[in-house]
């Protein structure tokens, strides 16, 4: 999962419900001073919020857009049902549209990893709300076989034990197979919370969309959109070499942010931000 620098939001940002045909998401709404260029929906991935996107909102803000981070439905802060049903894809396409046109539409859309799914599957339903679409390391179709599996045993233990023990199995599993530095301890409990916020069949639904996604990148190089792809260079979901071959059939700009793996919006934001500013610009929609 994505581990947010910092937890505080920067001066231009605030929290607050944003309101849409399809019910209240949490978001974190960062405004430029002057009129914005310009404005971004930041879609998170499997696991995620929108706080994943922190490190992004002050740096895009003075590039001059106004830049929204969403924790969709069933995620951290944003409320859902106890139904693996109202996660299908479609359904959180339509959501996804929804805070488009509630932010007044000609939005810069992007999604990391699993939120790339969801994005593309909405600008397949309905491009007319978006200016352009980034795919954050996030590739054509399923992710990778290693990964197929690890998902396949959450989702299994997800309706089996609670949260709680969930949780603390994947950090025993995680302590055991690669570890890590230590986290601090404010962001070790915002982590936990975050977790134990999420609806879990919101996981068990997206979960089993990232073993079974299928290849719709001819359907969306056929949209008329600037794209984007954008990723670390390493990636353990989606293999770099799937998405450089995604990009160029789609004819998208590619960029690879040195020095980052599967969530550059946080572990390289900086150079994430300046690529992203850089295709808005160039894309001649901004």
């Amino acid at each position: 999962m994505s581990r947010p620098p910092f937890l505080t939001l920067p001066p231009c940002a605030r929290a607050h419900r944003l309101s849409t045909s399809r019910g209240e998401f949490a978001v974190h709404d960062a405004r430029p001073a002057a009129p914005p260029r310009g404005t971004v929906l930041l879609v998170p991935g499997f696991t995620g919020s929108k706080e994943d996107f922190i490190a992004l909102l002050e740096p895009v803000a003075a590039a001059g857009y106004r830049a929204v981070a969403v924790d969709g439905r069933g995620q951290h802060e944003t409320e859902g049902p106890r139904d693996e049903a109202a996660y299908a894809q479609a359904e959180l396409a339509e959501d996804v549209l929804a805070q488009a046109a509630a932010l007044g539409g000609g939005v810069h859309l992007l999604g990391h990893s699993l939120g790339g799914l969801v994005s593309r599957a909405a600008v397949l339903a309905d491009a007319s709300p978006f200016r352009s679409l980034t795919l954050m390391s996030c590739g054509p179709a399923a992710i990778s076989a290693p990964q197929q599996e690890r998902t396949r045993r959450l989702i299994a233990a997800l309706g089996a034990y609670d949260m709680g023990a969930v949780w603390l199995e994947m950090r025993r599993a995680d302590a055991e197979s690669a570890p890590a530095a230590p986290v601090p301890p404010e962001l070790d409990a915002f982590l936990r919370e975050r977790w134990m916020a999420t609806v879990p069949e919101q996981l068990m639904a997206t979960g089993r969309q990232l073993t079974s996604e299928p290849d719709r990148t001819p359907e969306l190089a056929a949209v008329p959109l600037p794209k984007h792809v954008l990723s670390g260079a390493v990636d353990y979901a989606w293999p770099v070499p799937w998405m450089d071959a995604m990009a160029k059939e789609l004819s998208a700009v590619r960029t690879v942010v040195q020095g980052a793996e599967h969530s550059p919006n946080a572990e390289r934001p900086g150079p994430t931000a300046e690529a992203l500013v850089r295709f808005w610009e160039l894309s001649g929609r901004g």
